[in-house]
């Protein structure tokens, strides 16, 4: 695989909130995704979880499986428990023949609570970093050799992997079985820079989400301190080239990647119209990629 590049139905249905986008059928998510030229897709809530079923919907609309997020609750469980409650997810994406899987630890997580400010997120106790990083150094490690499956770490808004520090810490922390998922939107949101992490993590990096930031919304969330899912209603994020980022310089830290490049991002399809702005998300990450000389 060179780069291909995928899209994530978050962009018509929401994850963490049902009701936004919950009345769109996973058949025109599919079909305008494809119509806009993306020839995979991430898994959402409407994806059946069966490879029987979600197999043959995939093809139909011209798709592929490209992943899907993998809630971890290392903090409280063991390798051995997290193991087994991973079953049915990575056995799915082993059957549809994906290549990663994407870990967040959410069991102290926030980015779901519509009421609860960013700033009321967990912070991980400089004591308790080095029992979760070699829990989910060893559950990488397991699902490489066991499933085949490289996992990527994604840091994300409201967890306790969030800063430009956390992320640091989490990847000295951690084994080079654990790769890193490179979301340019997150890493701006939460005051890291992509394009930094991007040139220090290159080899660990497996997997790519290319969101952008409208700066003016991102300051605003800040000053008043909304919750991740205010911001997100708001519209601090949306499709590459139509925010602050400059993907161009991210790319070129990024020579010789080889993997899928995920447009991700999360919009109140009533406000932003999901056809349109996969359109605009496509034709702005290829002639990025281009120029940042991935393709």
């Amino acid at each position: 695989m060179t780069i291909r590049i995928g899209a994530n139905p978050i962009g018509w249905s929401n994850d963490d909130m049902l009701e936004i986008g919950g009345d769109i059928p996973l058949e025109q998510c599919l079909s305008e995704a494809r119509a806009a030229g993306f020839t995979g897709m991430e898994l959402g809530n409407k994806f059946p979880r069966t490879a029987e079923k979600l197999r043959p919907i995939l093809a139909a609309h011209g798709h592929d499986l490209v992943s899907g997020w993998y809630s971890v609750e290392l903090l409280t469980r063991d390798v051995e428990a997290e193991w087994q409650a991973s079953r049915a997810h990575a056995t799915l994406l082993k059957q549809m023949g994906c290549k990663v899987i994407i870990l967040a630890e959410t069991s102290n997580a926030i980015h779901g609570r519509k009421g609860t400010p960013l700033s009321a997120r967990p912070v991980l106790e400089k004591a308790s970093w080095k029992q979760w990083a070699q829990r989910l150094s060893q559950f990488a490690q397991r699902l490489k050799d066991e499933d085949g499956l490289q996992a990527v770490y994604h840091y994300h808004m409201g967890t306790i992997v969030q800063a430009e520090n956390e992320i640091d810490r989490m990847m000295e922390e951690t084994g080079d079985a654990l790769g890193l998922l490179l979301d340019t939107g997150h890493a701006v949101y939460g005051g890291a820079d992509p394009a930094r992490l991007a040139r220090h993590y290159r080899s660990r990096i497996h997997h790519v989400h290319a969101k952008d930031v409208r700066e003016a919304v991102m300051w605003q969330s800040r000053k008043e301190d909304w919750s991740f899912l205010d911001s997100v209603l708001a519209g601090v994020y949306t499709v590459p080239g139509d925010g602050l980022i400059d993907y161009v310089s991210v790319f070129r830290e990024l020579g010789g990647y080889s993997g899928w490049v995920v447009v991700e991002a999360e919009q109140d399809p009533k406000k932003a119209d999901p056809a349109e702005y996969s359109r605009l998300g496509y034709a702005n990450l290829s002639r990025f990629l281009k120029e940042g000389g991935l393709t």
